[in-house]
Formats: C-alpha cells, sequence, structure tokens
C-alpha cells in the first residue's frame, strides 16, 4: 500500500448548470491538486456528493479520476452507509483494484452504540480486499466513536489503517494519539484542526481546502509534519479566513464557489445542497486574490 500521509484531499464532483455531471471540470480539479503538491486523493467522499450521485455516475467519475491521475498518487475510495450488509454487497461488487484503501464513515441516522460501531467495521474489515480507514464525523452521523472504539478496532484489525477524526475535538484526538497501535494512522478531517494534530503525532489531513489551494495549504502541512510548528502556524493563519469562509454555507457549497473563482468548476450543488449565496461568493472571490497577493 502506498503511504496516506500528508495533504489528501477529498474531492469535489463537478456539476453543469443542468446539474450533470461535468468530467472535464472534474479532470482540471485532478491535474489542479496534482500540480499543486497533494499527496493523494479522496474519491466519492462526503465533498464529492456521493450520495446524490447514481450507481453509473460514481462509475464515471472513479474511470476519469483514474484517467487523469495515471497511477502518480495513491487513490482512497468512499464507501460508507448505515446498511452495513448492503454496504459488504458494494464492497463485494466494487473492482476496488485502482485504489490503496477504502474511507468508510461512521453509519448515520441509526445511531448505534458503541458496540455496533465496532460490529459494523469489524463487518467491513472482515468483507474488505483493500485496507480501511474509519471516518468519525459527529456532525454529519449523529454519533460519536469514542476513542476506546477506535483503539479497540485498531488493535483488533490489521487492516483498519487509520481513522479520519473530524470530531473537532482536540482532547479525543490526542486519547487517539497516545493509546494507538504501531502503524495506525490518525488523520485529521478538519482543516482548522490539521496542523495541531500533527503537532500532536498525527498523520496528515484530508482537506476540502487543500484541493482548491493545494500550494500554501500542502506547504503547511508539510511544515507541519517536517516539527517547523512556527512556519506551519504562520501559514495556517493566512489560511484560516478561507477555512472559514468555504463551510459558512455547507460542503462541498463553500468550496465549489471557490473554485468557480478560480475558473476550475461551477458552484452548482445538487438539492437538498443549494449553492451559495452572493454575498459568500464576494468574500470568497476577496479572500482567494488577497492569498494570490501574499503568494506572488
Amino acid at each position: 500500500m502506498k503511504q496516506l500521509t500528508g495533504t489528501g484531499v477529498a474531492l469535489v464532483t463537478p456539476f453543469n448548470e443542468h446539474l450533470e455531471l461535468d468530467l472535464e471540470a472534474l479532470a482540471n480539479v485532478v491535474r489542479h491538486g496534482i500540480q499543486g503538491g497533494v499527496d493523494y486523493l479522496v474519491v466519492l467522499g462526503t465533498t464529492g456528493e456521493s450520495v446524490t450521485l447514481s450507481k453509473q455516475e460514481k462509475e464515471a467519475v472513479i474511470q476519469t479520476v483514474i484517467e487523469v491521475n495515471k497511477g502518480q498518487l495513491p487513490l482512497v475510495l468512499g464507501m460508507g452507509g448505515n446498511n452495513t450488509r448492503a454496504l459488504i454487497k458494494e464492497f463485494q461488487e466494487t473492482n476496488l483494484d485502482p485504489f490503496d484503501a477504502i474511507l468508510s464513515v461512521s453509519p448515520y441516522y441509526n445511531k448505534p452504540t458503541q458496540e455496533g460501531i465496532y460490529q459494523h467495521y469489524r463487518a467491513l474489515a472482515l468483507a474488505s480486499s483493500k485496507p480501511v480507514i474509519l471516518y468519525n464525523v459527529p456532525g454529519r452521523t449523529g454519533s460519536n466513536i469514542l476513542p476506546e472504539t477506535t483503539l479497540r478496532l485498531a488493535r483488533d484489525f490489521e487492516n483498519i489503517i487509520g481513522v479520519k477524526e473530524a470530531s473537532g475535538n482536540m482532547g479525543q484526538i490526542r486519547e487517539i494519539l497516545a493509546g494507538m497501535p504501531a502503524g495506525f494512522m490518525v488523520i485529521s478531517g478538519d482543516d482548522a484542526t490539521a496542523r495541531e494534530t500533527i503537532e500532536h503525532g498525527g498523520h496528515g489531513v484530508i482537506s476540502v481546502l487543500g484541493q482548491a489551494l493545494p500550494e500554501p495549504f500542502t506547504a503547511m502541512i508539510k511544515a507541519a509534519m517536517r516539527g517547523e510548528q512556527e512556519e506551519a502556524k504562520a501559514l495556517e493563519k493566512q489560511l484560516l479566513q478561507a477555512m472559514d469562509l468555504i463551510f459558512q454555507e455547507g460542503n462541498p457549497a463553500g468550496i465549489k464557489a471557490m473554485f468557480e473563482v478560480l475558473g476550475l468548476c461551477g458552484a452548482g450543488v445538487r438539492l437538498p445542497l443549494v449553492e451559495a449565496s452572493d454575498s459568500l461568493k464576494a468574500r470568497i472571490a476577496e479572500c482567494v486574490r488577497t492569498l494570490e497577493q501574499i503568494q506572488a
């Protein structure tokens, strides 16, 4: 397995004005990230609006990313759900050969107990031909994978190789870092906690902002990974406004608005999400101009 450390990016799925797939724009987004220095690509995650895509659309997205990437960067596939049996079937029916790992979100809506979460991931680990990365995002799922459950899974299954932690709780993240077995990865799931997670021993980030602003974002992550925290903090300070703006009206509406400013893809999202407001777009455009001047 290729190393999944540093800056991973959760790719958007671009749409045209009719909200159909825009595969040319997707190719532009992928090239932008590769050229900007990101370390790996995450396909069909939450940011990719995977829940609004048909099976055929998902296949088209996967094929486009594979063709554009040309084996340059590791690939991670988002595959999650709240029906364990159906998800196992999806694992079995999907060609996972091009991917280095699966990123699987904790079951949402059902609100399982910690034992239910453990048994869900146990079933996935036993069924998966690829390493599995847990994804804890309580703000979306309605339940939190507690550190003891994460660590239990990490100890019990060699092919559960890491967790994308988007709880935003640094105490929880530090507890996992303190107790994790050798070879297990703690990956920040929030741009705003990425630097601090790395400072305490984490292995990188799966970023939203990093796909639109790959050069300054990866510079921050690389500085943090080298232990150069003052440089990392200075770079983080430059990016804080952008981190805040892209989430003000939800993800991926904000990051798609930023991509629209950059001329790489449209800002459209599928219902029940709605496109970023004109006022937010204007603030994002101003933020991008300021960052471009800083980088010049």
